[in-house]
């Protein structure tokens, strides 16, 4: 299927998810919305809950935000995509700020949806709260910054009722492109896999630094939280936050998580405030004796952003990246049509997640999924499959942090474990 197909089938599928089933599980009747209550306004909560009301039946009724800052920022963004959707303004009484706001979108009766959206370190704390009130759920990832946390999230999927969907946002395997080679990776067309054996995986992820959030006369903790891409403890480190959505492709197309890893790097460009290492290089090794070389950048580099991978099999090789050809050579050669024209390494960094090319139809697809789950009955509980990707992460930036080969097993047991290091209820 090249994009043009993809579009005219998207097209005819947002039709159909206009007008929602008569009357599901759920109680939804014909031509109601979902009802979507934002967590966390900032950019790539905003861009996300965006894209929901433009690309589904969602509506954004609520949000909440720890600063009223952000919330007033929301407020504005959001009243004018529901205006120009033709739809009502976000009540005030839905509007929720400060350490309890998770807390009162949570116990709303007006909302449906709770998009998860705040820094890391929150997202177990917040998925539970908001599954205990029996909403749906879009978290994004990663699912936890430690084994801790990972571990409590696993407890917490056994509460999901078969009447809630909850999903993390791992959405590039939603991306036509490399959804498609991925079956193939996995099955083929004769069921075998179209690599065959596959011995080793090479993986990058090139990004340029993330930017200072400062807002004057803020003190050291809200700074902390406004700056949390460069804090290990709000955010998990760049290998679990970012570098996580290359981890969680490799997991998906080899079926497996690494048993266990060795890496290298640091923080040796980056001088700010802060305490993420701007590079890694890890060694992963998977079932079967398969190795994925992974390596990552995240600091001023001019320009330069590209993340992919290439999979090397008995029968041939897979090229899947953010950008350029998604392609098998090989004994089962195929290239998605669509991608061929572009060149490797083309791709924009969008900060917000929202990027071209390759992962032009991910934040769509994978939300009109998602809605649908919920609107049919068919709900998703993918909590276990955001936590083995998490711990995947973990599994590197413990083995690079400890300058040892870890194992699977030793990473559950001896993780590590973090701390915020003061109250939230200083914003009160």
């Amino acid at each position: 299927m090249d994009r043009r197909e993809l579009i005219q089938t998207g097209t005819a599928a947002a039709a159909g998810m206009t007008l929602l089933k008569p009357l599901t599980a759920f109680g939804y009747a014909a031509n109601s919305a979902v009802r979507h209550g934002l967590l966390g306004c900032g950019n790539r909560g905003s861009s996300v809950a965006e894209s929901f009301s433009k690309n589904t039946s969602a509506q954004v009724v609520a949000i909440a935000d720890l600063f009223p800052d952000n919330l007033t920022a929301g407020r504005s963004r959001f009243d004018k995509i529901n205006a120009d959707l033709g739809r009502a303004p976000i009540d005030a009484k839905l509007l929720f700020h400060g350490p309890h706001a998770f807390e009162q979108l949570a116990a709303s009766p007006d909302v449906d949806l709770i998009q998860i959206s705040t820094p890391p370190f929150f997202h177990v704390q917040h998925l539970e709260v908001a599954v205990a009130a029996g909403k749906h759920v879009y978290c994004e990832k990663p699912v936890g910054i430690d084994v801790r946390q990972a571990k409590h999230a696993l407890e917490i999927a056994k509460r999901v009722k078969p009447t809630q969907s909850v999903d993390v946002g791992f959405q590039c395997r939603n991306a036509p492109p490399l959804a498609a080679v991925a079956e193939r990776i996995k099955t083929g067309a004769t069921g075998a896999g179209a690599l065959g054996k596959i011995a080793l995986v090479s993986g990058f992820y090139y990004a340029p630094a993330s930017t200072e959030k400062n807002r004057p006369g803020a003190s050291h903790d809200e700074y902390r939280l406004r700056n949390w891409l460069w804090d290990r403890a709000l955010s998990g480190d760049i290998l679990v936050e970012q570098n996580i959505h290359i981890v969680d492709l490799t997991n998906w197309m080899l079926g497996a998580h690494p048993v266990k890893a060795t890496a290298t790097g640091g923080r040796t460009i980056l001088t700010h405030f802060g305490d993420c290492w701007d590079n890694y290089q890890v060694d992963f090794t998977y079932p079967g004796d398969a190795h994925f070389s992974f390596a990552s950048i995240q600091f001023d580099n001019y320009g330069l952003f590209d993340a992919g991978l290439k999979f090397f099999g008995a029968d041939g090789s897979a090229t899947v990246g953010y950008s350029g050809p998604v392609q098998i050579t090989g004994k089962q050669a195929w290239v998605f049509e669509d991608s061929a024209s572009s060149a490797p390494g083309s791709g924009k960094f969008a900060a917000n997640g929202a990027f071209s090319d390759n992962l032009a139809f991910a934040d769509r697809d994978k939300e009109r999924s998602f809605i649908d789950s919920i609107t049919s009955g068919n709900c998703h509980n993918q909590i276990a499959a955001g936590v083995e990707t998490a711990l995947s992460c973990m599994l590197g930036r413990m083995a690079g942090l400890q300058q040892r080969e870890v194992s699977w097993e030793d990473l559950l047991a001896h993780g590590e474990s973090y701390q915020l290091g003061f109250s939230m209820d200083q914003f009160a």
